[in-house]
Parts: structure tokens; sequence; C-alpha cells
């Protein structure tokens, strides 16, 4: 099986982010990444472009990190309250997922991926903790709560 040297131009995911040097196979940069405009071949006429896509990379992260950071500052003011129907005892009817989460929080001016939301499916009433990923370094666990929103009846 051949290999080839790629510079990447755009970030790839399970690959790498831009102005990284990566070892494909040849086939993939040559039926994939290079029609597709993603990557280069490795050569030394290429060191300036090199240059500019680590600079270029470094920038955008330095921005996506800030951005991340605001975010992340703009989520521990929130505060976010399911009412749900309950039945007999308190116990729920269905559950809250992450899609619920992200759709609320959409609503608050908060926009995030599915994705970014790791919460397994809340059944139980009470104070609950999703842990949110915002940047490969920065993880956020934002609380919210489910109440009921008929008295519970024993």
């Amino acid at each position: 099986m051949a290999n080839t040297e790629v510079l990447l131009v755009k970030p790839v995911e399970r690959l790498g982010g831009e102005g990284e040097q990566v070892t494909v196979k040849a086939g993939y940069a040559r039926n994939f990444l290079f029609p597709q405009k993603i990557a280069i071949p490795v050569n030394r006429a290429n060191k300036k472009q090199i240059e500019a896509l680590i600079k270029a990379r470094e920038i955008r992260e330095a921005n996506e990190r800030s951005e991340a950071e605001k975010l992340a500052a703009r989520l521990a003011e929130i505060t976010v309250a399911f009412a749900v129907k309950t039945g007999e005892g308190g116990k729920m009817f269905g559950s809250i997922t992450a899609s619920d989460l992200v759709d609320r929080l959409a609503s608050e001016g908060v926009e995030l991926a599915k994705k970014q939301v790791h919460l397994q499916a809340v059944k139980e009433l009470g104070k609950h903790t999703a842990s949110i990923k915002l940047h490969k370094d920065i993880k956020v666990d934002f609380n919210f709560e489910v109440v009921s929103e008929n008295p519970i009846e024993e």
C-alpha cells in the first residue's frame, strides 16, 4: 500500500488541522483530498504556504478559544428549569435529553450543537448536570433543574 505525505489546507476531522503535514493512503489523497482542495502534496515549493497556513491556524484557534471562553461565561449566568408532566409519586412522563437542553439554550440565545452536550436521558425530578464541550480545552458543567408542572400526588 502506497502512502503519501500531504499538507492539509483545511481541517479534516480525525486527520488533522490546517497546516499539518500528515501521511495518508495515496488513493485517498489523489481521489478525495486533492480534488476537494483540502490538501496539497508536500514539497519544497510549498514551504511558504506551510508557514502561512500555520499562522492562519494559530489565529483561528485563538479566536475559537476566546469565543468559547465568552460562551462559558454566558452559560454560567443562565439558569434553566424544565417543567414536565408527572404521574403518581412524581414519576415523569418521558425524559429530558441533550436535544431538549440544546433547544432550551437556543431560546436563551446560546447556539450549541447537540454533539457538544454530553447528557444521559434524565428521567427524574431534581437538579442535574450536563457536560458541555465548547472547545478542545474548555469544558463546562451546566446545571439545570427538572420540576413538575402539576402538584405531586402520593
